[in-house]
């Protein structure tokens, strides 16, 4: 079974056709980028364009950055304020007449690396981090997912974290990664005596750039890029509309 995995962003929406059963992009991944917060219309009207760029006519996974609750979208802190208490999943498939599935982003990634990539096999708890427009979270124990983590939003400085230590927050102060990595090193100090997670994997688009940050960290915990890096959150909102 193929299904058309779509990863909501901050800036863009990212997607591409996945085969389930090796987590293999069928095509390379196409990009619609998103600079002002577009309301659910207008991106059903993007995930409709991007479906036609793949000439898709199957089921659609999608990953959106906010809690996700049976397919209705409960927060949207960095999209527009009129997702929130939408019934998403209804509404995109009305507006494409196709099944579609929604799943929080980051739990979709965390899915896509449990079952194909750094989390597969592990025991005891996992942690999955997005370091995008904001910061995401998936945390497992034995494989078994806690939905909607929302780590991102703990309290950090007196404000959200993601505030701080969101790659996106890098870009925008013209921060170095040396020093980006002292304030996500604090972050994750937190983060390990709360969950005393046994492995931290990285994903979002600065994974990329791991080999330039992780050496400035300070932490205890073993971690890893994400094997899919940026492409995670497609195969796993691919994944969600296989179950």
């Amino acid at each position: 079974m193929n299904v058309l995995g779509i990863d909501i962003g901050g800036s863009a929406l990212k997607g591409a056709p996945v085969n389930i059963k090796t987590g293999k992009l069928l095509a390379e991944r196409h990009r619609i980028a998103t600079p002002e917060a577009l309301a659910p219309k207008e991106m059903a009207a993007a995930i409709k364009e991007l479906a036609a760029h793949f000439k898709w006519k199957g089921p659609i996974g999608i990953g959106f950055p906010g809690v996700v609750q049976s397919g209705v979208i409960r927060t949207s802190a960095n999209l527009h304020k009129d997702f929130i208490d939408l019934d998403a999943e209804a509404f995109f498939s009305k507006a494409t007449g196709m099944r579609v599935s929604l799943v929080n982003d980051a739990d979709a990634a965390g899915a896509a690396e449990a079952r194909f990539g750094q989390g597969k096999g592990r025991k005891g708890t996992v942690l999955l981090l997005t370091f995008g427009t904001g910061v995401g979270s998936a945390l497992f124990v034995d494989g078994v997912l806690y939905p909607n983590s929302e780590l991102g939003h703990l309290k950090f400085h007196g404000k959200s974290a993601e505030k701080t230590v969101a790659g996106s927050v890098k870009d925008r102060k013209k921060l170095s990664y040396k020093k980006w990595a002292h304030e996500v090193s604090d972050y994750l100090n937190q983060l390990e005596t709360i969950l005393c997670p046994e492995l931290i994997i990285v994903g979002g688009g600065i994974s990329a750039d791991h080999d330039k940050w992780f050496k400035h960290l300070k932490i205890r915990t073993p971690i890893v890029p994400a094997a899919f890096l940026n492409e995670a959150g497609i195969v796993g909102a691919a994944l969600s509309a296989a179950k």
